[in-house]
């Protein structure tokens, strides 16, 4: 994932509130980036596999980030889920799924509609079945994501990101890193606007003599 080109990774999880928080700021960020910066995402697992039901300790805690992100962004939730679903506290399955979209160049389709369907439609993407049915509805090949979302290269992809997440020292999700002259920069990034981590981007890439205004 390295190079001599300048880089911008992010660092999600596709079920990470607060990755669905940073959403809309994410967006003007990738839009505002100069031209010759690439933007690559760099799947963190938030937790690993896991099928048993959320403990009730885990279910409130989980519940108090969104009343929080609610409070603090604005940003959309549908409590519904916890009472329609049943909850596990496994992110992994969902990661493999947006590895499993990009075979067949959808992977940012894929994160978008595994967020709405967590967050606003009460959709569980914990379970295979949903991700199968989120693949066929972005008009994937449902026979051919079903496999791979199984599959020994998802799999080898997926850990490849988990050991590149841990390379770049993140330890918290989403995180921004910029790689820029063989040298990688931890982004600060804001809930509610793209101005901090910009200017920081700017900063680092004008003192290395690469002006981007």
């Amino acid at each position: 994932m390295t190079g001599s080109a300048t880089i911008l990774y992010y660092v999600h999880d596709p079920m990470c509130s607060w990755c669905w928080a940073f959403r809309p700021v994410l967006l003007e960020l990738r839009d505002k980036l100069p031209g010759d910066i690439t933007w690559q995402n760099v799947l963190g697992g938030l937790a690993p596999d896991n099928d048993e039901p959320m403990p009730e300790q885990t279910r409130a805690m989980v519940q108090g980030h969104w009343q929080k992100i609610q409070s603090m962004v604005g940003s959309e939730f549908n409590f519904d889920f916890w009472s329609q679903c049943e909850p596990r506290r496994d992110t992994y399955k969902a990661c493999r799924a947006v590895v499993a979209a990009s075979w067949q160049q959808a992977e940012e389709a894929m994160i978008e509609a595994i967020q709405k369907a967590y967050y606003l439609r009460a959709m569980n993407p914990s379970e295979p079945e949903t991700l199968i049915e989120l693949a066929a509805e972005l008009g994937l090949d449902r026979c051919l994501f079903s496999r791979d979302l199984d599959s020994e290269k998802t799999e080898t992809a997926f850990r490849y990101q988990l050991q590149f997440r841990a390379e770049l020292y993140v330890r918290s999700f989403p995180s921004l890193v910029l790689e820029h002259d063989s040298r990688r920069t931890l982004i600060t990034h804001d809930y509610h606007g793209c101005g901090v981590p910009l200017s920081q981007i700017h900063a680092i890439l004008k003192h290395a003599g690469q002006e981007t205004f």
